[in-house]
């Protein structure tokens, strides 16, 4: 059994987050099928998955690659999911409608939009994705 070098896992990362990706958000562990959890309705409440290009994104090291420009989800115009139910993960997907997932994360807070009026956003560095 063999495994690939640190080098091409940075190679990897790095062509991958060189094109277009869409970011969403996800109630649960998608786990790595994206069978799990919830993703808002898209248009509903203003949710939408982010756009983020090349430009958007560092050059991979030790082992993983982060946003380098702040990423944000348009102002909610009213809730993204019913009850209280908080968005737990991210999702990197590649397209901005159905598509497939290309990798997935934990919030380091989870988060609530019930409400029209909230805006949630990525700070630089925080969106971070690793070859495991």
């Amino acid at each position: 059994m063999g495994s690939f070098s640190n080098y091409f896992e940075l190679q990897c990362l790095n062509l991958l987050f060189a094109s277009t990706v869409y970011i969403g958000l996800k109630t649960a562990d998608p786990t790595d099928d994206n069978s799990g959890g919830t993703e808002p309705t898209l248009a509903t409440g203003g949710y939408t998955r982010i756009e983020s290009i090349a430009g958007d994104w560092e050059d991979a090291a030790a082992g993983a690659i982060k946003n380098d420009e702040i990423q944000e989800f348009p102002e909610s115009t009213d809730a993204w999911s019913t009850g209280a139910t908080p968005l737990t993960h991210f999702i990197i997907m590649d397209a901005a409608e159905g598509g497939n997932m290309l990798a997935h994360g934990t919030l380091t807070t989870p988060r609530t939009v019930n409400a029209a009026g909230i805006v949630l956003r990525f700070p630089v560095g925080e969106l971070e994705v690793t070859l495991d």
